[in-house]
């Protein structure tokens, strides 16, 4: 008599999958108007806990524009003045050194958002120039294939101004142009400067809970 051995029947238990590792980010803010939208994105990035650290890279003009939109003055404990608070996730690296870790491809880094982003910076991006660390960190990104938004922002816009963003895009870049929304119905400047930041993070992989999501009704999974 032939004995007939069962084949093991696979588990019906499903193995979840590893928590993502959390991110390395660069926030690289310069100086064109729109400061208000750095000072959002750094307090989200610091309170989500999916964003282990951020290297925060701010040039001159953007200080000059900092203390004209937000009151804020100085490089000195930057980070602490931006958010109201000490933090450990925020490291600030100085505009001039090109010898930051962020300089170099070794130095893991899962995307970059130059928010807002001049004209300048762009045409700097465009052309590789990399003669500071904002720009040098940004010819990092496009090199080594990783998330690079370049947050524009100018009005109207000359022929270079295009010419530049095509370049960039075709390296590799998300040109995000700061242009509020207005079909979620702000009701103030900070309901405006939140749905933008949101944006730009939804497109990075960070979706916001609370954000607004067109058609999306309450029931809906946030």
């Amino acid at each position: 008599m032939t004995s007939v051995i069962s084949e093991p029947k696979p588990s019906s238990s499903k193995v979840a999958p590893p928590p993502p590792s959390p991110l390395t980010l660069t926030l690289a803010i310069t100086g064109a108007s729109g400061s208000l939208f750095a000072v959002e994105m750094l307090r989200i990035l610091e309170y989500d806990d999916r964003v282990a650290r951020v290297h925060l890279v701010v040039s001159p003009s953007a200080l000059r524009v900092l203390a004209e939109e937000a009151g804020l003055h100085g490089r000195n404990s930057l980070p602490e003045k931006l958010l109201g608070h000490p933090s450990s996730k925020i490291a600030l690296l100085a505009h001039e050194d090109i010898g930051a870790s962020i300089a170099s491809g070794s130095s893991h880094v899962d995307a970059m958002i130059v928010l807002p982003c001049s004209m300048g910076t762009l045409g700097a991006i465009a052309h590789g120039l990399a003669g500071n660390l904002i720009e040098r960190a940004a010819d990092v990104c496009l090199k080594e294939r990783r998330r690079l938004v370049l947050c524009v922002r100018e009005t109207p816009l000359n022929l270079i101004h295009i010419r530049n963003m095509a370049a960039v895009t075709e390296a590799g870049a998300t040109v995000f142009p700061l242009i509020p929304t207005f079909y979620n119905h702000p009701q103030t400047v900070d309901d405006i400067v939140r749905n933008y930041v949101h944006r730009v993070l939804q497109h990075i992989g960070l979706p916001q809970p609370g954000a607004f999501t067109w058609g999306a009704t309450e029931d809906d999974p946030q």
